[in-house]
């Protein structure tokens, strides 16, 4: 990899720093309102336009530079430096809320930046099933009926939402209970996992409310659910329209690289740990973010995440511009 992509992935962390850079144009322009929205203004106006100013990246690496990035202590430090950086974000971000004397507009602006920034680490936005449902339930089903994260043609962002926040919420528990069924233990084992999750996000929803009062309570809650539908935003966006087909014994087929839309602006990717290489991601899913391959032959998004996610929201135009290509590769032979 070539050391300015390494460095490159340094990047991610302007993301988390768009919260205290909204802050300080709040008290240099006096204006805080527009301010608080600042955030919304970088990841969804200017981040698409540079990322189609900058381009593509479809490089991949060799086989040899593959075993190096996968054994590299630099990509594997990165991951986990985001997380004394979330933690420290977020308990800054409640107290600025409470403390900057927002109107309504700014307000609603601070939250919803601060829920599409955090949507990382999922403890702290009480969406903490997603890990659970996400390995053991998306990868296993992704692109078939059975995955609420799996849009259907037609199914616009507004429908899919809400099922797939309640659905995935659902499916984790009943993993996990099935999991420990199998040990012979009861769902309400201390060994169930969504137990202590659950108990840690109640701790930090039980911190904010009594160090902030009740606006740190409301900033929690309101900024944990714009992160988890951030979140399934981009699910949505990962593999709407996309199916597997079903082989005569009933099941579906495995998993590949043509059930997961692709994506290879080279910014967006840098600030995403190269999430928008999913379709290598479902293929692979041991693969590091590093590591991860772009296949010209997957489906291909028209823009970075950044963009899609905007187009998501506006449901007829998202079908307008990603329905025609869904039926074009569906009409495309493809091998795997």
């Amino acid at each position: 990899m070539p050391r300015w992509k390494s460095l490159g992935f340094l990047l991610v962390f302007v993301v988390p720093a768009l919260m205290p850079a909204a802050a300080w144009l709040g008290v240099a322009t006096g204006a805080p309102d527009a301010a608080a929205w600042f955030p919304l203004l970088f990841l969804f106006v200017l981040l698409p336009l540079a990322d189609y100013a900058i381009g593509h990246d479809p490089r991949n690496p060799d086989a040899a530079q593959m075993a190096a990035l996968e054994n590299s202590l630099w990509f594997r430090a990165l991951p986990l430096l985001a997380l004394p950086v979330q933690a420290w974000l977020l308990a800054w971000s409640g107290r600025h809320f409470v403390e900057a004397d927002y109107g309504p507009i700014g307000a609603a602006g601070w939250l919803l930046s601060q829920g599409v920034v955090g949507g990382v680490l999922l403890t702290t936005v009480g969406y903490h099933g997603f890990k659970i449902e996400h390995v053991r339930g998306h990868h296993v089903h992704v692109a078939t009926p059975a995955d609420a994260s799996s849009a259907r043609l037609g199914q616009s962002l507004w429908h899919f939402l809400p099922r797939a926040l309640w659905r995935n919420t659902v499916n984790a528990w009943r993993l996990e209970a099935a999991r420990l069924r199998r040990r012979g233990l009861p769902w309400w084992h201390w060994r169930n996992e969504l137990i202590g999750w659950t108990a840690l996000w109640l701790a930090l929803t039980g911190t904010f409310a009594w160090s902030l009062g009740g606006a740190g309570l409301l900033f929690f809650l309101a900024q944990g659910l714009f992160a988890a539908c951030s979140l399934e935003v981009i699910n949505y966006v990962e593999h709407y329209g996309l199916e597997r087909r079903r082989l005569p014994d009933g099941r579906y087929e495995r998993p590949t690289r043509l059930h997961s839309w692709n994506s290879d602006y080279a910014l967006s990717n840098l600030l995403l740990f190269q999430l928008q290489r999913h379709s290598d991601h479902h293929e692979t899913p041991r693969r590091r973010y590093p590591a991860l391959l772009h296949h010209p032959e997957s489906p291909q998004l028209p823009g970075g995440y950044a963009a899609m996610f905007v187009l998501a929201l506006l449901p007829p135009l998202w079908f307008r511009v990603i329905d025609p290509r869904v039926r074009t590769f569906r009409d495309t032979p493809a091998s795997v």
